[in-house]
């Protein structure tokens, strides 16, 4: 019982660093590539984020309609569920550490997968879809 309820405490712990560090990055990233000037010689960027951009050619969301700041405090609260799920399954497990580090990113992989298509099916159906 002990050894669960540190690991819960270290999940909290690490859900709200991670949320933070990874809100304030996000934010200033997103924001730093919408209100930067262009240099000469340089190749036009996209001015999404990864996750916004997957976002949008998945579930063909329209850009416009997105309410930004819900969605990106939505994108870095994922990502810290994510990382602090993979990373407390990961120390609470005592096996090889060749073992740890493949279920590791199978975990990875499929909550990235699954969690970020829950929130693409839940944009659509609050209607910020092109077709809509």
């Amino acid at each position: 019982m002990e050894k669960l309820t540190a690991a819960l405490i270290l999940f909290l712990v690490l859900l709200i660093i991670i949320f933070l560090v990874d809100y304030l990055f996000v934010k200033r990233k997103y924001y730093k590539r919408l209100t930067g000037k262009k240099k000469k010689g340089r190749s036009k960027k996209t001015n999404e984020l990864t996750e916004i951009a997957y976002l949008l050619g998945k579930f063909k969301l329209d850009k416009n309609k997105l309410p930004l700041t819900y969605l990106l405090v939505s994108i870095s609260f994922i990502n810290a569920i994510i990382i602090s799920l993979v990373a407390v399954v990961i120390i609470v497990l005592n096996i090889n550490i060749i073992v740890q580090l493949l279920i590791g990113f199978i975990l990875l992989i499929a909550l990235i997968y699954a969690i970020y298509e829950l929130l693409g099916r839940y944009l659509v159906k609050k209607g910020y879809g092109k077709n809509e």
